[in-house]
């Protein structure tokens, strides 16, 4: 029988981000941006930024948050907290204007690491509940999380993250990721796992490189575990794109040299959250209220493919493919979970693949109503209401005790 979240022995849910949380990072942040960008460049992004922050962004907060009539508001701004909505602001003009280089020491490991051991001590934990450890190989990276880490685990999550290919890291989702573990735990899994890929970021390498590393992973968390019966990849926004490219190499094994002779069986599941089905699409549009900017996104995608294989190719941007007898083949044995917000930049797209693939494999979605790009994800640290913060992993985790059981 499922143990409620109150009395499982490994659970980590920590507070909301606060203001205080958001100081610190910065302080965390600072010396790392001098360190990796240089002093002149990173003053020069922080006075380019100012106009926005001391000008822009307070009027622009008061006047759509306040001041417009109800009708006038974007769903999202109607349901989010002013903190949700003030933080998305922010990140919506990171993301838009803000370098790649220099958004990548955001998410790096010597930021995001200081930064949760900061918000477990800030909790009261002198240390982390959850066991997690690196993993290093000569052909990928990542990090392992287990309840039990002397004993085989009856089920593993293999996970890439997002970030455009060209940010983020595992240690950046390392809190979202450790909840999540133990929400899988509370739903009665006895020694659940996941398995962080930490691949390779643009411009370091471009495409095959990361998909070679996330072949190499998931064959390795396949050697631990030893039943893909119990395997679930996932990803969210690019770490999901990576994911589909996953399934379609495991679907075909002969992907223009990429193959290792040795056949890998697919997964049991696919959960994928706000997918960055094609790296580059008309059918991408941005809103008023998802982060994503469109042109930033097209030009990540043209560089992660590398001029190395058209974007336009299958197995870098999953999209375009359209054989429905490869997808068969690459559909993991319980189906594909899809989750996303009605008002993120790929939602038009999200919606016609799921249509595209349901009449050929198992297909399950959820469309957040209002709800922006990798939400399940940014709520756990935005939301101040545990419900609202743990709802997009706990539907998450319903479904794959579901199918995984």
């Amino acid at each position: 029988m499922a143990r409620g979240p109150e009395n499982h022995d490994m659970m980590l849910l920590l507070g909301p981000v606060s203001y205080l949380d958001c100081m610190v990072f910065c302080l965390f942040l600072a010396p790392q941006l001098i360190w990796q960008v240089g002093f002149f460049e990173t003053v020069w992004c922080v006075l380019q930024a100012l106009p926005f922050f001391l000008v822009k962004l307070p009027v622009g907060f008061l006047r759509e948050r306040y001041l417009s009539p109800p009708e006038e508001q974007s769903l999202f701004v109607q349901k989010a907290s002013p903190f949700e909505d003030f933080v998305i602001r922010c990140v919506r003009y990171a993301f838009e204007h803000v370098p790649a280089k220099i958004g990548r020491v955001f998410f790096s490991k010597e930021v995001a690491l200081p930064f949760m051991q900061f918000r477990l001590l800030r909790h009261g934990y002198f240390g982390c509940p959850v066991p997690w450890r690196e993993h290093r190989e000569e052909s990928f990276r990542g990090i392992w999380m287990i309840k039990n880490p002397a004993e085989k685990p009856d089920f593993v999550l293999f996970y890439a993250h997002g970030g455009g290919f060209s940010m983020g890291s595992s240690y950046f989702y390392l809190e979202f990721l450790l909840t999540w573990l133990s929400e899988l735990e509370a739903l009665g899994y006895s020694n659940p796992a996941i398995f962080a890929l930490e691949y390779t970021l643009v411009p370091d390498a471009a495409f095959p490189t990361q998909l070679q590393e996330a072949v190499r992973g998931y064959e390795h968390v396949l050697d631990v575990v030893q039943d893909p019966s119990l395997v679930c990849v996932s990803g969210d926004s690019a770490g999901a794109t990576l994911i589909l490219s996953l399934l379609l190499y495991l679907g075909s094994q002969e992907a223009n040299g990429i193959g290792y002779g040795r056949r890998l069986p697919v997964p049991a599941l696919a959960v994928l959250i706000s997918p960055w089905v094609t790296l580059v699409s008309t059918q991408h549009r941005n809103t008023v209220s998802d982060y994503l900017d469109v042109k930033q996104l097209h030009q990540y995608g043209m560089q992660f493919a590398g001029g190395r294989m058209p974007e336009k190719e299958p197995l870098v941007s999953p999209g375009c493919c359209k054989d429905m007898s490869l997808w068969k083949r690459s559909s993991p044995s319980k189906g594909i979970y899809i989750t996303y917000g009605t008002e993120e930049v790929f939602a038009s797209e999200i919606q016609d693949f799921i249509g595209t693939l349901q009449d050929t494999v198992v297909v399950k979605s959820d469309a957040a109503v209002g709800g922006i790009h990798a939400w399940p994800v940014a709520s756990l640290f935005l939301s101040s209401n545990v419900d609202k913060r743990l709802g997009g992993l706990r539907t998450i985790s319903k479904e794959i005790r579901q199918c995984i059981s």
